[in-house]
């Protein structure tokens, strides 16, 4: 194998013999008409396509080629005594990975394949850098993750994943629109207070109001604002950024699903999931059931739903009821190998149990519920036991997907909630809310009963294409900066 510099000089220098053959090795228009799709069908036509070259092969007087666009792939035949001088010159020239149009016939060759037979073609981009497969590949993961757009190129089935999340993302929105009337809305993403969930947010800094701001953790405090203002079905689906640790479930910048709905709680929220996703289930895929690294995940409802205290019990036969001081709590997570943080409170440290113990072999869609209150200050208590709030986890495929609840709509009961939280803040919590004087304002003024769900879509994605990684299922994923001398500044 030649070293990637020999074969972009070699590239190079067929690009200097182009441009002196007075030819445009860039022009800044094509005049494609048929996509490769459409040539394959079309025996017997005249056609006029275009896409990248992926093979080359010569055979004395002619040469094969395999064209590729964004709907297939077709066979080209180039003969030399049906070409022009120039067109004969220039086809000396091509590389793999080079974008040509042609114009030709399709027809059968003897072997039975449909190929273009053509008759002139043109360049609209020469490729200066031979592709991965011509001289290394493109195996390492990191690499690919990196360099998406190569990937893109040489594994159609990375390509047919990122098609199925435009289509699942399509799906989430006409469901929440045309079967259930919601209306989207946005949100700021650059905020001067985060808040919604615990956890580390980005910090930035505006030059011109010379104030530090963040980028958003959560869409819940605006939706919960539009509510009070009077929308009573809401949702928003976009970026969300939490300054976290990263792994095949985690990437600081992901993709949040967050909806509100008055009058409507946690229960109805358990439908709403479960109606959503076998709705996408059908539509994307035509069927309820997925498969999913081994698994075959049924879609179709009713989905499981169980009380996370009888998960615990059954996972850890202990009952989560008698856990009730700090002390029990933390020589339980001792008992059964559980790390904890010093500033843990009990509830706290049952839930990091519970999520290290009892959650791994939840496989079928499961919803969980009545979470431990001091876990969840936006929280709707459960009337008949306040050590528990309304809300759920969503697990798949052992992944927890989402978490959902009825909101705090009391503005005392959250102003004492978030008073704790401070109190956790001050024990060495890093990710403790803070609060939100302009929130607790704005439900002043009386918000209705309302519930809301926050799917991640990133993770329900690649649970539904059977992805991996999140970063199967993120086109560009957070990587750590790789050392790279073309981008540093020449003066220094």
């Amino acid at each position: 194998m030649e070293p990637i510099d020999n074969l972009k000089k070699i590239r190079l220098e067929k690009l200097g013999k182009i441009r002196s053959l007075k030819l445009n090795p860039f022009p800044a228009k094509s005049n494609k008409r048929n996509t490769v799709e459409e040539c394959q069908n079309s025996t017997g036509k005249a056609v006029q396509t275009a896409g990248r070259l992926m093979a080359l092969r010569g055979h004395g007087g002619s040469s094969f080629a395999d064209l590729v666009d964004e709907s297939g792939k077709i066979q080209l035949f180039f003969s030399k005594d049906k070409l022009s001088i120039i067109n004969n010159e220039l086809l000396t020239l091509l590389d793999i990975g080079d974008f040509i149009e042609v114009i030709g016939k399709v027809d059968k060759t003897k072997a039975g394949e449909t190929t273009i037979f053509v008759e002139s073609f043109n360049l609209l981009a020469k490729s200066t850098r031979p592709l991965p497969s011509t001289w290394y590949g493109l195996k390492d993961v990191e690499e690919r993750n990196r360099k998406r757009y190569l990937d893109l190129i040489m594994n159609q089935g990375v390509k047919n994943t990122f098609e199925l999340r435009s289509k699942i993302i399509y799906a989430l929105r006409k469901f929440l629109i045309e079967v259930k009337g919601y209306i989207e809305v946005e949100n700021p993403v650059l905020q001067s207070l985060y808040g919604g969930t615990r956890a580390r947010p980005f910090k930035t800094h505006h030059n011109t109001l010379n104030m530090d701001m963040y980028l958003r953790i959560s869409n819940e405090l605006y939706l919960k604002r539009l509510i009070a203002g009077g929308f009573e079905k809401v949702f928003e689906m976009g970026h969300t950024f939490r300054n976290e640790g990263m792994d095949k479930n985690h990437n600081p910048e992901f993709t949040m699903l967050e909806t509100m709905e008055a009058y409507a709680d946690y229960f109805n929220n358990m439908n709403l999931v479960e109606e959503m996703f076998e709705y996408v289930a059908k539509s994307v895929f035509g069927k309820t059931k997925l498969a999913y690294q081994g698994f075959e995940i049924e879609y179709k409802r009713p989905w499981k739903r169980i009380k996370l205290a009888d998960l615990f019990k059954q996972y850890t036969n202990v009952d989560f009821h008698q856990i009730d001081s700090l002390e029990k709590a933390t020589n339980l997570a001792k008992k059964l190998g559980v790390f904890i943080q010093d500033y843990m409170t009990d509830g706290e440290i049952l839930l990091e149990i519970f999520e290290k113990k009892c959650t791994t072999e939840l496989i079928q869609p499961t919803f969980v519920y009545d979470y431990p209150a001091d876990f969840y200050p936006l929280a709707k208590r459960k009337e008949d036991n306040p050590r528990f709030v309304e809300s759920f986890d969503i697990y798949v495929g052992g992944l927890e997907m989402g978490t959902n609840y009825s909101e705090q709509n009391d503005p005392q009961e959250l102003r004492r909630a978030w008073e704790a939280e401070k109190e956790k803040a001050r024990a060495g919590n890093p990710e403790a809310q803070i609060l939100d004087e302009d929130f607790l304002e704005s439900l002043e003024y009386g918000m209705p009963p309302t519930s809301g769900i926050g799917p991640g879509v990133d993770r329900w994605i690649m649970v539904m294409t059977d992805s991996a990684t999140i970063s199967d299922v993120i086109l560009f994923p957070t990587l750590r900066p790789k050392k790279d001398s073309r981008n540093k500044d020449k003066s220094d």
